[in-house]
């Protein structure tokens, strides 16, 4: 065996408590304050809050996308109205 094994043997061998473990654990435990019981109730509002602004926040994005393909396809439109028209007129004339 290697000094390595040797140190990890020595380092993971299981040892027995001291004397009076499981009661020190059980009087702190007792004496451990209550955690904030709403807690749980804030943690669900800030993240319900989280969603409904990244929502809004999609919606608006959405809303700016559609506005710019309405104003491009109005220009688009409109530039083949003034082609036809141009035609239109020579043929006319």
């Amino acid at each position: 065996m290697d000094w390595l094994e040797q140190e990890l043997q020595q380092a993971l061998r299981r040892e027995d408590p001291p004397a009076g473990f499981a009661a020190r654990l059980a009087s702190e435990a007792r004496r451990r304050p209550a955690r904030f019981p709403a807690q749980r109730w804030l943690a669900a509002a800030a993240a319900l809050l989280v969603i409904a602004g990244a929502g809004l926040g999609y919606r608006r994005h959405q809303g700016l996308v559609a506005r710019e393909q309405v104003m491009f396809a109005v220009k688009f439109a409109a530039a083949r109205v003034n082609r036809i028209q141009t035609q239109v007129r020579e043929v006319t004339r």
